[in-house]
């Protein structure tokens, strides 16, 4: 197996491979990207043998910006029959290098891509999963404990009801979600569906454990670009109290929680109170993306923030570049001051023509 595939947002297939085919090289190595338009993944096809697995295990997951998972796999299976998939299937997994890791497998995944086009499989994937898994368990596979934390997930990914790559991935360095897509449900008394960004955001950039030492009741935050309320919403749910900052009206129900203070004011403009020490910024205005880093930049290096999440919108054509390149001002920012800092930056599955970005500044 010398393949990845590598799913996306559809629409951001050139994105994902120029991102692996960088992360590849920076790894010493090298091969080819296929990139079919608006089919929501990638397969990068490595020239050596082995180093797709290498790349795996070696390309942090968290560091990846546009690539909702990361899948070592097979050549293409085709002209699967109806009759037998299974059969072929298995084959395909007795050729695998670390064979000896199937016994110490833990999950089977059988995916799609995230289309329009490819859903129509989606109730197919989900009936196809059981006697797979069945038949799997019986060559042995599967055994490993639910508490376990090494060892491989395994993928099918099906792209026609005939045709499939197989593949796995590592249990240390993967989207914990099938389709590397969080299923969130939409708070009811949420005002705009862009809370789910936020949401989404602090569920893939903060570890669950520390959620709510970072995230609570004795803290303050700054919502630029506010209105109506979407991403205060988050912030308040937990406990927050919020300035949110925006020339237009926020949901009654936010002021009738009396944890914010709307301020009618420009994003660009706005100064944090001196009278409370400012933990959270995030902000989710239309910008430009590197007017958007000049503004984060300025609020962490006069420490008017701590921590902040925003996004990035990327109406361009060179979109990986301009991520990249805002992410190294960024850097490049807060290293010439001398702060140490975390930086992560994901399109989420609830971004769209967008990136979120999560900084935090260390002691």
């Amino acid at each position: 197996m010398n393949k990845l595939a590598l799913y996306c947002r559809s629409g951001f297939e050139k994105e994902a491979a120029a991102e692996i085919s960088d992360k590849a090289a920076q790894c010493g190595v090298f091969g080819f990207a296929r990139a079919p338009e608006n089919s929501a993944y990638v397969i990068f096809e490595c020239y050596q043998s082995g180093e797709a697995d290498r790349l795996a295990r070696e390309i942090a997951f968290s560091s990846l910006i546009f690539i909702r998972q990361m899948v070592v796999v097979s050549d293409l299976v085709e002209n699967l029959s109806s009759d037998d998939r299974i059969g072929p299937i298995i084959d395909c997994y007795r050729q695998i290098t670390p064979h000896k890791d199937l016994a110490r497998s833990l999950e089977l995944l059988v995916e799609t891509a995230d289309t329009n086009q490819a859903k129509e499989l989606s109730t197919f994937c989900r009936k196809f999963s059981v006697p797979l898994r069945q038949a799997l368990k019986k060559q042995g596979w599967l055994q490993a404990s639910a508490q376990q934390k090494s060892g491989l997930f395994l993928h099918i990914f099906f792209i026609a009801s005939n045709a499939c790559y197989v593949g796995y991935s590592y249990a240390d360095n993967r989207s914990p979600y099938a389709m590397g897509i969080p299923r969130l449900k939409f708070p009811h008394d949420a005002p705009s569906r862009s809370t789910l960004k936020l949401e989404e955001a602090i569920l893939t950039f903060i570890p669950r454990a520390q959620e709510s030492k970072r995230l609570n009741e004795t803290m303050f935050a700054v919502d630029l670009g506010a209105c109506p309320g979407g991403w205060t919403y988050q912030l308040v749910k937990r406990g927050l109290f919020v300035y949110a900052v925006d020339h237009g009206k926020m949901a009654p129900s936010l002021h009738e929680s009396g944890r914010i203070e709307h301020c009618a004011e420009d994003g660009f403009k706005f100064r944090p109170p001196k009278r409370h020490k400012i933990q959270w910024l995030v902000c989710d205005m239309v910008e430009q993306p590197a007017r958007i880093a000049a503004l984060i930049l300025k609020w962490l290096v006069n420490g008017w923030c701590r921590e902040t999440i925003f996004n990035l919108k990327l109406p361009m054509k060179k979109r990986y570049q301009e991520v990249c390149r805002c992410l190294e001002l960024l850097a490049q920012g807060l290293q010439r001051q001398g702060l140490k800092f975390s930086i992560q930056a994901k399109q989420l599955y609830h971004d769209r023509e967008e990136v979120s970005v999560h900084i935090a500044l260390k002691e």
